[in-house]
């Protein structure tokens, strides 16, 4: 969130503040009906990195707020703020994507909808782990694009959405990969072929790509190798680390393995 989207309340924020600055140890029961005081409050523990005391306030501000109240955004927003840095990233974009879809002319809908993407995405820590918080922060990314183009976010949005992409082209890599080592060709095959035809610019395209001839080998799928051999991955989507096939395929056919999850 810049300074220049929230100047128009920089100056409610700064004399709140002032109004909480000495008011010791926080307790939110201080504040009954005073939602400008408790605002304040929050925003302070906020910036002391007190999460849990930020939570409290701000949770109650969401509870006590009227509908149109203009503190009520901010007030998600900063929620979701606590709860990230409480690590509570499910919570924290639970709270963003409210701001987003409650507020969508809002200045800060925009950045809410990039940090609820955010928080997603950082759920799906490894390609290795189901991949359903992938796909929403993947999904949040290409709304934020498609719905603010002119956001101040969009660049990165647009970059959070590449290192996606590499995270899905190495899921369906390792999946091809388990079954290559298997010798299950036929299933290898379909995972290569996810990579190399949908995230051609991976890092992971031309190893699937020779993976994917290799395994027609294989099988001596020759007229299917020789058409993977004419359409050769886009050069800047090669990996740089050198790939060799193996010399000596394997004969027959091998059996498609049990299912398995990625």
């Amino acid at each position: 969130m810049t300074v220049r989207r929230v100047s128009s309340r920089a100056g409610l924020v700064a004399f709140l503040l002032l109004v909480t600055a000495c008011s010791g140890n926080f307790r939110v029961d201080r504040f009954a009906g005073q939602n400008g005081p408790l605002f304040a409050a929050g925003v302070r523990e906020l910036n002391l990195r007190h999460w849990s005391n930020a939570i409290t306030a701000f949770e109650k501000l969401a509870t006590d707020l009227p509908a149109r109240d203009s503190l009520l955004p901010l007030t998600q927003y900063f929620l979701g703020k606590a709860r990230i840095g409480s690590s509570e990233f499910l919570l924290a974009a639970q709270a963003f994507t409210k701001v987003a879809e409650n507020f969508p002319e809002d200045s800060l809908a925009d950045d809410a909808m990039f940090e609820s993407a955010r928080a997603y995405q950082r759920l799906w820590r490894s390609p290795e782990l189901d991949s359903q918080y992938g796909t929403t922060a993947q999904a949040s990314f290409r709304t934020l694009v498609a719905v603010y183009p002119d956001s101040p976010r969009r660049k990165d949005a647009e970059r959070e959405l590449a290192a996606l992409e590499e995270m899905f082209a190495t899921k369906e890599y390792l999946a091809g990969y388990y079954y290559f080592r298997r010798k299950a060709y036929d299933p290898a095959i379909l995972y290569f072929k996810v990579v190399v035809n949908n995230f051609p610019e991976s890092v992971k395209a031309r190893d699937a790509y020779l993976r994917m001839i290799e395994s027609y080998r294989f099988i001596r799928y020759k007229e299917e190798a020789a058409d993977a051999c004419t359409a050769r991955p886009r050069p800047e989507s090669a990996s740089r680390r050198p790939f060799r096939l193996h010399r000596n395929p394997e004969r027959g056919r091998a059996n498609r393995p049990a299912g398995r999850e990625f």
